[in-house]
């Protein structure tokens, strides 16, 4: 383990093969500026050639930014052993790298191409030719290289040994169907390392049996120079290997220099949430929404008295704070720690009774935030730590919805007693409420929080006139804030988290 380890980023190829996963033209080049420039990584992978239209389109504009901002040879895309029509379809759209994709092991080459090994390496060899008197640089993969060297290592060294003098710049080798241990990843990457010492070999993980970070770090200790990721881990089937979980165990176990900046993970990973429509799991390890939330009282005890449940794996490093969870587990240092994020003072005993709360809430399931704590702080104490009644209230509303005209709400609502009406159309029943409601606010020069996300949950198997969970994020001057509402209705439970959250900042106020 000598040098900088490479990352390819190849979100934009693999991962796009993720089951109803597509990005058009725009999101291509934000995700390929985001991962360049912002996130750091070395190389990208954005596209197949001759696969659409819309790849070609993407590509082009993908090729045109990166030549002016001078990141061209950090732009590749994966092309075939067709005679040269992957590299005219990549020379003419402005493409300068081509990842050759070839056939590592024995099997593949008799079964799917049916050619001997000798006739596949020579169509290789003209392709790279061909790649060179176009002004391309050729890496290749080595398909299937995993089961090779389990069923065909002479092979795989043999076709190895036959290019390794045409110029290929970088040999990677994939586990194409994720079926390699960590020491089987050691070995078989060693062996390339040490039978070819002069070359560079790249590590490509897929995730099938869970593998991959583990696998991608014995491909680094055994001598790959570098790895490739996805952002989220997308990819088909199982995915590939998570840039982010990879970059943890890059810097915190390997110790391996680097060009990826960690506090940018989070807003990549995010972005890619958002345009490929696959939700980051709450547990998964850095940009999980839970994975910097402590649960039981003891370790916020421990936390307190000296971050005795603290990591390497600080949420700093990631832009994000540590939070304390509340259910049946929290103890007094979880609602003490909650109480000071929201700035609210309480006497040990009054800490006490709403501890003994929120652990009977988590005994019935229910779902706690701290959000809801100023609610159970006044329901509890009552005259002690009273709230009042609610400062905005919904008087009265109409969502009129018609086929091919654009939703409208009129909504009249009290705030401190004086009621005010307004009139708003939107792209959905909601988005107009919203935008009547900031029509008040403004009239007022009320500054109003921004919604950050929003996520709609009903009963697995729920029927029609199922309750459904509105859980939306807000941002209020830096701070996330949290509101639910409960309805039949999605709308209307919207609508209830919303005025949740704007009477939980006047009472914070």
């Amino acid at each position: 383990m000598t040098g900088t380890i490479e990352i390819l980023d190849t979100t934009l190829r693999d991962g796009e093969q993720t089951s109803g996963v597509s990005f058009n033209d725009e999101e291509k080049l934000t995700l390929a500026k985001i991962l360049l420039e912002d996130l750091g990584v070395n190389r990208i992978e954005v596209a197949s050639a001759r696969v659409s239209q819309g790849e070609l389109s993407a590509f082009r504009k993908i090729c045109a930014w990166a030549e002016t901002a001078g990141r061209l040879e950090q732009v590749e895309a994966l092309g075939f052993v067709d005679g040269g029509q992957s590299i005219r379809w990549i020379s003419e759209s402005g493409g300068r790298v081509l990842n050759l994709l070839a056939k590592g092991s024995l099997k593949h080459v008799t079964t799917q191409l049916g050619k001997t090994p000798e006739q596949h390496w020579n169509d290789i060899l003209r392709d790279v030719a061909l790649a060179h008197a176009a002004g391309l640089g050729v890496n290749i993969y080595l398909e299937d290289w995993s089961n090779g060297m389990k069923d065909s290592p002479e092979y795989v060294k043999s076709m190895v040994d036959a290019l390794k003098d045409s110029g290929i710049r970088r040999f990677m080798l994939p586990d194409t169907l994720g079926v390699l241990s960590p020491e089987q990843t050691a070995e078989f990457v060693g062996i390339m390392v040490s039978e070819f010492p002069d070359l560079h070999f790249d590590f490509h993980g897929h995730n099938d049996y869970d593998l991959s970070v583990a696998n991608s770090a014995a491909a680094v200790k055994a001598g790959a120079r570098g790895v490739h990721t996805t952002v989220n881990g997308l990819g088909e089937r199982t995915g590939n290997t998570p840039v982010a979980s990879f970059l943890g165990v890059l810097n915190d176990h390997l110790k391996v220099a680097n060009t990826l900046k960690e506090t940018e993970l989070t807003h990549v990973c995010r972005y890619v949430e958002s345009i490929s429509g696959i939700r980051i799991p709450e547990n998964k390890p850095i940009v999980g929404a839970a994975v910097f939330t402590q649960s039981a009282g003891i370790h916020a005890d421990g936390d307190k008295k000296g971050h005795l449940y603290e990591n390497q794996l600080l949420p700093e490093r990631f832009g994000r704070v540590r939070k304390y969870a509340l259910g049946k587990t929290s103890g007094k240092a979880n609602i003490a720690k909650n109480l000071e994020e929201l700035g609210i003072r309480l006497t040990s005993d009054q800490i006490r009774k709403v501890t003994e709360r929120v652990v009977e809430l988590g005994d019935k399931k229910e779902m706690v935030t701290t959000e809801d704590l100023p609610f159970i702080i006044s329901d509890v104490l009552k005259g002690e730590f009273s709230q009042g009644e609610d400062r905005i209230k919904v008087v009265n509303y109409s969502l009129q919805l018609a086929r091919g005209m654009r939703p409208v709400a009129t909504i009249r609502i009290s705030i401190e007693g004086v009621e005010y009406e307004e009139v708003s159309s939107g792209a959905g029943q909601y988005d107009a409420f919203m935008k009547a409601l900031w029509k008040v606010y403004d009239r007022l020069g009320k500054p109003h929080p921004v919604l950050l996300d929003y996520q709609v949950g009903i009963p697995p198997g729920g029927k029609t006139d199922a309750l459904v969970q509105t859980m939306i994020t807000w941002d209020w001057k830096g701070s996330e804030l949290k509101t639910r509402g409960l309805d039949a209705d999605q709308t209307e439970a919207a609508i209830k988290a919303t005025f949740k959250m704007l009477n939980l900042i006047e009472n914070l106020k």
